[in-house]
């Protein structure tokens, strides 16, 4: 009799990759949208029906406007993973290393700052003060409204005649779930969550990377000096 032979083990399932958290501003996009139709329509009507030099100035203007249009709407996003944290703002990308990180700031824009110094706004999280604001009211009628139910309990549980050490229990008020905050304040509460919890780790180490959006820089450019030869010309 032969001895079974030693069978290999089964293949574990890869693990699933964590995909990074992705930020954007959706009144920004819906903006953006907005204005290419227009620049779109009035452009396209322009080249079509304009005399003389018109048509070429409206193709110069728009090689000029739609690049700048995506690179303050559309293109701006952050993307905030295990190890890093990249920004995409309109004329550049910068990858940072959570252990490169020294804090976020948010006042009047929202910040990130470096170890060495180095300071990059985050364009996709933009600081809205009539939010701050909004949410500021809503946090004090939701602490109004939790004293006076506090108060309210605590004056039936005393109308009972329950003890002292039975009458706190019963006159516990609602539990909050946590202050009221507005939506791009919660996103860096987040951002400083992850950034607590991975600013240590060995992959999240490394160098800060810049670089330029050429894809934007590049027909901007190239729109501007069209249009200053037009009008140069004439």
């Amino acid at each position: 009799m032969t001895s079974p032979e030693p069978q290999s083990p089964a293949p574990q399932p890869p693990e699933p990759e964590s995909k990074d958290r992705v930020y954007r501003s959706v009144p920004a996009i819906a903006g953006g949208v907005l204005l290419l139709a227009i620049a779109a329509w009035l452009g396209i009507d322009a080249v079509t029906s304009g005399g003389g030099r018109t048509p070429w100035m409206a193709l110069a203007v728009l090689i000029l406007v739609v690049p700048l249009v995506v690179a303050f709407t559309l293109r701006p996003a952050v993307y905030a993973g295990e190890d890093r944290l990249r920004i995409r703002n309109p004329f550049r990308v910068i990858v940072l290393p959570w252990g490169r990180i020294a804090s976020l700031k948010s006042a009047y824009s929202n910040e990130v700052l470096t170890e060495s110094g180095a300071k990059y706004q985050l364009w996709a999280v933009p600081v809205s003060l009539r939010a701050r604001k909004k949410a500021a009211r809503r946090e004090m009628r939701a602490t109004a409204q939790a004293r006076r139910g506090m108060g309210h309990d605590e004056g039936r549980g005393s109308a009972l005649g329950m003890g002292a050490g039975l009458g706190g229990g019963l006159g516990a008020g609602p539990v909050s779930d946590g202050p009221v905050r507005a939506e791009t304040d919660r996103i860096m509460d987040d951002l400083r969550e992850l950034h607590e919890a991975r600013h240590r780790a060995e992959t999240a180490q490394g160098e800060v990377t810049v670089r330029w959006a050429y894809e934007v820089v590049g027909p901007a450019v190239a729109g501007a000096l069209l249009v200053l030869i037009l009008l140069v010309v004439g």
